[in-house]
Order: C-alpha cells, then sequence, then structure tokens
C-alpha cells in the first residue's frame, strides 16, 4: 500500500535520522580504546553531519533553528541505534560489541529505508529515502571493513598478500 510523506516531512526525518546516527557514532568514538576504531567511528559521525547538512536547506521547517545549534544538542529523536546503545553502554561497550552493534543497525536502518522508499509515490520524495539507504549502506561496507580489521580476520587490503601465497 502506498506510503505518503510530502517532501518536508520526509527532510525532516532524514535530518533527524541523520542526527541520531551520529550521536551514536560520537558517544562510540568517545568509548572506543583502539585508535583505529575510535577514528572510523569520528569520520562515520563527521559524514552523518554532513548529510544533515546536505538535507537541511532544502527543509523549510522553521522549528530545528539553525543548523550549528540544531545539530550541537541530542537528538530528541529516539531512533533503535541510540536506544540499543543507550543499553549497550549500561554495560560496558568494546569497539567490537559498538561495531557488531553498528552493523546490526545500519542494516536494520537500510533496510527499513529500502522499504519505506518502494510504497512512496511521489519520485522526489523516494528519492531522499532511496539516497540515505544508500549512504547507510556505504557505511554498513566501512564498518563491516574495520570490524573485519579489528577481528584479524583478511583485511581486503591483504588479499594480494593471501592470494600469492
Amino acid at each position: 500500500m502506498p506510503q505518503e510523506f510530502n517532501m518536508q516531512e520526509a527532510l525532516k526525518l532524514a535530518i533527524e535520522t541523520e542526527k541520531a546516527v551520529m550521536y551514536f557514532y560520537l558517544n562510540a568514538a568517545k568509548q572506543a580504546k583502539n585508535d583505529r576504531a575510535r577514528k572510523v567511528f569520528e569520520t562515520l559521525a563527521s559524514e552523518e553531519r554532513e548529510h544533515a547538512e546536505h538535507f537541511f536547506p532544502l527543509y523549510k521547517g522553521s522549528d530545528l533553528g539553525s543548523f550549528d545549534v540544531y545539530i550541537a544538542t541530542p537528538p530528541t529523536f529516539e531512533s533503535a541505534m541510540l536506544h540499543n546503545l543507550k543499553k549497550a553502554v549500561n554495560s560496558e561497550l568494546r569497539e567490537k560489541d559498538a561495531m557488531e552493534l553498528a552493523l546490526k543497525e545500519e542494516e536494520d536502518l537500510a533496510r527499513s529505508l529500502e522499504m519505506t522508499a518502494q510504497h512512496i509515490v511521489d519520485p522526489l520524495v523516494r528519492n531522499v529515502f532511496e539516497r540515505m539507504a544508500k549512504e547507510t549502506l556505504n557505511h554498513y561496507a566501512v564498518i563491516e571493513s574495520e570490524y573485519a580489521h579489528l577481528m584479524g580476520m583478511v583485511h581486503e587490503t591483504d588479499i594480494d598478500t593471501f592470494v600469492r601465497e
């Protein structure tokens, strides 16, 4: 059954989602003891901020205020990622745990965005959700690669070495 968002609703949801995911990565970076993992989380947080900044000028509502003020305040939108992070923070969250949680949540978010996009009639609004899904899948790939490295698995940069041996 078609689901309809108007463009402004879609943009606001996109901005709120990007901010919530950014907040997740900032918190994961603060808790990371491994420098490489911390840098990955910081990079992902920065990219989420850029995604929100891309959508922000397109949103015509006045309820969010300026971008810098909005992005500096903790999210009020309770995403599944943030909810699961809050639970995980109560137990000592390690890089491995944060990456596993991020992989699961990015995969779930991408699937949800793709399903939502399939049910949207307006092609411009559908494009907002499809773009978010694509960016989410790109983050999944980055986290998956770093997780493999952290776990001592063969990393894609090592493939040539292992193929030749």
